[in-house]
């Protein structure tokens, strides 16, 4: 299994979640587990999502995400979970 880790940050809003979720199905992603927090008015989203069918395609739905994202006014970032866990590495 291949899996990405997707971060959402920006001025919440109606709709995020769900044009964010749409844009991964349409990509063939699986959402592994999703924690969303609201601070203040201030929309926090992280997402461990399986991209094994997406994985010959994950530049395309790394781009897909940042397009929802500036089309939502929010930042989303897209990383593959073995990039992010070796740049975690202390």
């Amino acid at each position: 299994m291949h899996r990405a880790l997707v971060t959402v940050v920006g001025k919440d809003h109606p709709g995020i979640i769900a044009k964010v979720a749409s844009a991964l199905a349409e990509h063939d992603a699986n959402i592994l587990d999703l924690s969303q927090t609201l601070m203040d008015d201030i929309f926090t989203m992280s997402m461990l999502v399986d991209v094994t069918a997406t994985n010959d395609n994950f530049a395309d739905l790394q781009s897909t995400l940042e397009t929802v994202g500036h089309d939502l006014g929010v930042e989303v970032h897209t990383q593959r979970e073995e990039i992010f866990n070796a740049m975690s590495r202390v």
